[in-house]
């Protein structure tokens, strides 16, 4: 099925047209009964103009803003009105009301595994609207309950390509760290999707990501240790250069130690430096036989 323009003509004028046809029918009945003898040419032709009124009224249809009317002529999908007003339609032909509004799903929090393996919850919001009328009628059973299974779907399908989160420094992509790229290809596949049902997919957004609660604390501490360790190097590396800066600027004044005395001087350092509580000092006053 593919959308079509269906046949109307202005509807004010049709009304004008059936309010005529209303009054003349019933005075031509009056006016044929009122006589000595009764005209049945009169009356028969106010029962036709009658009849005629009765047709053009069910022919009437009213399509609100953002709103489209089905037309089907006994089973047959002859067309879609889309613009707002008041129209006359093909005479004794079912209208349905379509919404072309912008409308949004929100998906439960579905649990999941990623491609490591760890369950997961995750939930995305999906904003769609109507862009075939004839797709979205006749092509699946309900649109909107089409949309809800395979946003689901397409969010469970995506979600398993990516890993929760990196913990390595090779560059990949995970549902943490690149949210945007994971939204985009979501709305990707969910495009591809619902083109059947005659739906457009606006924009996808991720709502809810966290680790399922059975790993959830066991993540956390692997996290916070991966956070120490990156920290703990940091601190090295500056310890480092800090020591390398202090034996520069000795020599540069003129003091000059010896190899014993150097490694004392670095250990102090680096210990001191490194160390994540407050240094110690301890007074050397000689020793017993000094």
């Amino acid at each position: 099925m593919k959308e079509k323009r269906a046949w109307h003509m202005n509807g004010f004028l049709s009304l004008l047209l059936c309010l005529a046809s209303l009054v003349g029918g019933i005075a031509l009945m009056v006016t044929g009964g009122d006589q000595a003898e009764p005209e049945g040419g009169l009356i028969g032709l106010g029962i036709v103009l009658l009849l005629l009124a009765m047709v053009m009224l069910s022919s009437l249809t009213i399509v609100q803003p953002n709103q489209a009317k089905v037309i089907t002529f006994f089973g047959s999908y002859i067309g879609t009105v889309s613009r707002s007003g008041l129209w006359m339609v093909l005479p004794f032909t079912v209208k349905r009301r379509v919404s072309l509004k912008v409308r949004n799903f929100t998906s439960n929090t579905l649990k999941v595994n990623d491609a490591e393996g760890n369950p997961i919850e995750i939930g995305a919001v999906v904003v769609f609207r109507v862009s075939d009328t004839a797709k979205a009628v006749f092509d699946v059973d309900d649109y909107e309950r089409f949309v809800e299974l395979t946003s689901e779907t397409s969010i469970r399908h995506t979600a398993a390509k990516y890993a929760y989160d990196t913990f390595t420094d090779e560059p990949s992509q995970s549902l943490r760290g690149n949210s945007d790229e994971v939204a985009s290809e979501l709305s990707a596949e969910l495009q591809n999707r619902l083109h059947v049902a005659g739906i457009e997919v606006l924009e996808t957004r991720l709502t809810h990501l966290a680790y399922a609660p059975e790993i959830a604390s066991a993540m956390l501490q692997r996290q916070q240790a991966i956070a120490i360790i990156a920290a703990r190097a940091k601190i090295v590396e500056g310890a480092v250069f800090m020591v390398d800066a202090a034996l520069r600027q000795l020599v540069e004044n003129g003091i000059e130690l010896d190899a014993v005395r150097r490694a004392a001087m670095i250990n102090n350092l680096m210990v001191a430096v490194v160390s994540d509580r407050a240094a110690t000092p301890v007074i050397n006053t000689g020793t017993l036989y000094g």
